[in-house]
């Protein structure tokens, strides 16, 4: 699932001002970063992000899909921000065109940056798609990395990082590097992470973490989402963006993923009362033949009752076979899994995918919840969405719920279930089976 960012991008007055993201804009973020400046100095670190050949991607195919890479950009930056900063002051801006700013307040080390640096552009360089009837498409990001000096004025960083992407797109072949012009180190560090990961499971480093799941109507807990971390060594702390992006440049997703869902599965089955359990798949694993086959066994070896398992899959994870994908995904419904499409809301939606898998659930991204309780439009689009899912006998789950009002509206207008810091982030598994057995 794409986690609510709310917890790391400003709101409030400031508010969001680029129509197309929802992102700030760039005056916006010059305003942000003077506010960050004025409390510790200016200790900022930053990345700036540009999408490659975007101008003939608008040639090729049209203003309207160009707008939906970028809106979907901007979910990515968004879900990678939830996961790897949650909790500390984050600034996410479109600047203009397909140019993307991504700042932190408070130190991280240089390392690190690098790391989280090139796992974000791992993410933008997925797949697109961009219509109905588009094929999918793939962009070239490029990233500069800046760590703000003292005193440094939010203009001066901005050119500073400007600056160094012109240098770093003339460079040609380099895809990440500092404001300075240095990329060579990049690689030797990213190989050190990849190196890491592959015996990260022997250390005991990857962990999974429950973000509670409750119901609308009357707030009772009824289950949590397994999501992945990945406490390192030396950086700390990695959530499933870098983790899986390490993963995946090394052939080692579909492996990894088993390993989360198979700990998963094992922890839950401990679970008081009837908790469910929701999992996500991969564009790996819904590409594997085998994955139906083995999430059963997984299950089964757990001891965890297939009626209680939920599968997210998201619109991303579907640019293979289709058919395929939803002969595999009717076999797992047949069963007693529940299938749900994840993130329903963000960026482009194909609706054929409502009409061609075995859904039980829909998820609706947390920018279907944004806005509804003051804005009568948003409140429409919401209405709409939940008619068409009870015109398809579709349970209805919205993420992102932060306060009492959403939840109140979200359950007068047909929403079954909740996500959300209204109701708690993610918690260890000992937390959850403490919620779990005091919600009994």
């Amino acid at each position: 699932m794409i986690p609510a960012p709310s917890a790391a991008q400003p709101t409030g007055p400031m508010g969001a001002a680029d129509s197309l993201t929802g992102l700030l804009d760039e005056v916006q973020a010059r305003t942000k970063l003077g506010q960050w400046q004025a409390v510790d100095g200016g200790n900022v670190q930053a990345m700036l992000i540009a999408l490659g050949e975007f101008g003939a991607l608008n040639t090729a195919f049209g203003r309207k899909a160009g707008d939906a890479i970028l809106m979907e950009t901007a979910r990515r930056i968004a879900w990678f921000a939830a996961e790897e900063f949650a909790g500390r002051p984050v600034l996410l801006a479109r600047l203009g065109g397909s140019s993307f700013l991504v700042a932190v307040q408070g130190d991280t080390s240089r390392k690190k940056w690098q790391w989280l640096a090139e796992a974000l552009a791992d993410l933008l360089a997925r797949p697109h798609q961009a219509g109905e009837n588009t094929a999918s498409i793939r962009l070239w990001p490029r990233v500069v990395l800046a760590r703000a000096g003292w005193q440094e004025a939010p203009a001066d960083l901005l050119d500073k990082l400007a600056e160094g992407l012109n240098r770093l797109k003339e460079a040609g072949a380099a895809r990440t590097a500092w404001v300075g012009g240095e990329s060579g180190l990049f690689g030797a560090v990213r190989r050190q992470l990849e190196t890491d990961l592959l015996s990260a499971l022997d250390r005991n480093e990857i962990s999974v973490v429950f973000q509670p799941q409750y119901s609308c109507r009357d707030g009772r807990l009824i289950g949590a989402e397994a999501l992945a971390r990945w406490n390192h060594r030396e950086a700390g702390q990695l959530g499933a963006a870098t983790l899986f992006a390490v993963a995946e440049r090394i052939n080692f997703g579909a492996h990894l993923s088993r390993h989360i869902i198979a700990l998963a599965l094992r922890e839950a089955a401990g679970w008081a009362g009837q908790m469910r359990l929701s999992v996500n798949a991969t564009a790996g694993d819904l590409a594997a033949g085998s994955f139906g086959d083995e999430l059963v066994r997984l299950a089964s070896a757990a001891r965890f009752p297939l009626h209680r398992l939920t599968v997210e899959i998201t619109e991303e994870s579907l640019l293979g076979d289709i058919a395929e994908v939803s002969a595999s995904l009717a076999r797992l419904s047949a069963q007693g899994v529940c299938i749900a499409l994840d993130d329903f809301g963000a960026g482009f939606c194909n609706f054929r995918y409502l009409k061609l898998l075995p859904l039980g659930l829909l998820k609706l991204d947390r920018a279907m919840i944004d806005g509804v309780v003051e804005d009568a439009r948003d409140l429409a689009v919401l209405r709409g969405i939940i008619a068409m899912a009870k015109a398809l006998s579709l349970d209805v789950m919205v993420e992102g719920v932060e306060n009492e009002e959403q939840r109140a509206l979200a359950a007068a207008e047909g929403c079954v279930y909740y996500q959300g810091f209204l109701g708690s982030g993610p918690v260890d598994g000992q937390t959850f089976v403490k919620l779990a057995a005091a919600s009994v």
